[in-house]
């Protein structure tokens, strides 16, 4: 089985699978817990994980892209 690609950059691992018969109000409370998670997670972390993602995008200083790639 193929699992796709995750944020987390993980490529093995334990599959995580989510049963296909819940209902909304199941769905819906996972769904909120995951939120409220988040949102623990971001006002615990907000300035290191700010400062990460900002790292993460700038495009790397080593890297000429004025170069053709052939």
């Amino acid at each position: 089985m193929k699992y796709p690609h995750l944020p987390s950059g993980l490529k093995q691992g334990l599959p995580f699978l989510i049963s296909a018969d819940w209902t909304a109000e199941q769905a819906l409370a996972v769904f909120e817990l995951l939120d409220d998670l988040r949102e623990l997670i971001w006002e615990h972390y907000q300035l290191p994980l700010q400062e990460l993602i900002r790292e993460q995008r700038l495009p790397d200083p080593w890297v000429n892209n004025d170069d053709p790639p052939f």
